[in-house]
């Protein structure tokens, strides 16, 4: 080997290591991604590229929103007798329209925020009932239900409140009045035989007739109405005007049912059904803060509530209540009880077959 090629190799041999860190810089490194997700969200957390980097977060709405009650869709509810949870066309995934996030902070990303304790729709004296057994009194849930009743049209009638949209309620329905008559039945078949055909306008005109709460005061199409008005279903998007109509609807049919009550009946009245689908939809608002803030104590309450009183959709949600901690302590016992009671009535969700373990199957015990 001459000098010149001894030379030229020691050059080659001294570059080598540059050269092999320089393409150590290149290479294309595999990205961790950490993601935090639940039944609501799904955010994307990754850790900087660069000590100067500070994008340090970034968080990502999810693409579509639990579907909230389909309430034409046919299905099965248990006991609770509403004429249109078994009749005419899926709705829409939540509110047609919604008002522009803030920013969110770091602690809310990260979910270090601590939730609250308590919430102004729902009453401090709410009793707890301890929940267990085949032979469960109703009632107790149905005065519970009373009390949700009061707190929510307490809330609703006040001043800052009252002064609603044009062809919302703005005051508490009378009370007293009978759940619904033939010729009422007949117009609730009819608005939905003409939502089912597509003309939402004339069949949101209907609800908004019986609805009045001046006039027919219908707790059922008090509901139909509000879920028209979350969801724009032939009027424009009002999610509002949405939970004042469910807010009547709970007073409505929670009069009727408190005489029913009185009566003695245990297992619920006449309007049990309208009362149960009133509490569950507005438990479906103060989750996702649809016409209110979001409030995830009172949502966890009033799925509770709707649960005990027969709603096979609300057990599932107090389920995930209990499971994810919102509005409550989280509770894998109790998620798993209320998971059972939903596949007993009928509302089986895939890939829960922890709840069966025996370790959360405290039925038996005494």
């Amino acid at each position: 080997m001459g000098l010149r090629d001894m030379l030229r190799r020691k050059d080659d041999d001294d570059e080598e290591p540059h050269r092999q860190k320089g393409n150590a810089n290149n290479l294309d490194t595999p990205d961790f991604v950490f993601i935090r997700s639940d039944t609501t969200t799904q955010e994307y957390i990754q850790p900087p590229q660069h000590p100067r980097d500070h994008d340090h977060l970034a968080a990502k709405e999810p693409s579509l929103a639990r579907r909230s009650l389909d309430v034409f869709r046919p299905r099965s509810r248990s006991r609770s007798g509403s004429a249109a949870s078994s009749q005419a066309a899926a709705a829409p995934d939540g509110p047609a329209s919604s008002s522009p996030r803030r920013p969110r902070r770091v602690s809310e990303v990260l979910h270090l925020n601590r939730t609250p304790d308590s919430s102004e729709y729902v009453p401090t004296n709410l009793p707890e009932i301890q929940v267990g057994g085949d032979t469960q009194d109703e009632s107790q849930w149905e005065n519970r239900a009373m009390m949700l009743a009061g707190q929510s049209e307490l809330v609703r009638s006040r001043p800052s409140s009252s002064v609603g949209t044009p062809g919302t309620p703005s005051r508490p329905p009378s009370r007293g009045g009978a759940v619904s008559s033939k010729a009422i039945d007949e117009d609730i078949q009819e608005a939905i035989r003409l939502h089912e055909e597509g003309d939402l306008l004339a069949s949101s005109r209907i609800f908004g007739r019986l609805a009045d709460p001046n006039g027919a005061n219908n707790p059922l199409s008090q509901v139909l109405y509000g879920l028209a008005l979350r969801h724009g279903w032939g009027v424009a998007p009002d999610p509002a005007g949405a939970v004042r109509y469910l807010t009547a609807a709970l007073s409505s049919s929670a009069s009727i049912e408190e005489l029913a009550l009185k009566a003695g009946i245990k297992k619920g009245g006449a309007a049990k059904g309208e009362l149960v689908l009133a509490i569950f939809e507005l438990a479906n608002c103060f989750r996702h803060g649809w016409g209110v803030p979001k409030d995830p104590v009172a949502a966890k309450q009033y799925y509770e509530t709707a649960a005990n009183l027969g709603d096979a959709d609300a057990m599932n949600e107090a389920a995930w209540c209990y499971l994810e901690g919102h509005g409550c302590k989280k509770d894998k016992y109790a998620a798993a009880r209320y998971y059972r009671m939903a596949e007993k009535a009928g509302n089986k969700t895939i890939g829960n077959s922890w709840i069966w373990k025996e370790k959360y199957d405290t039925s038996g015990k005494k």
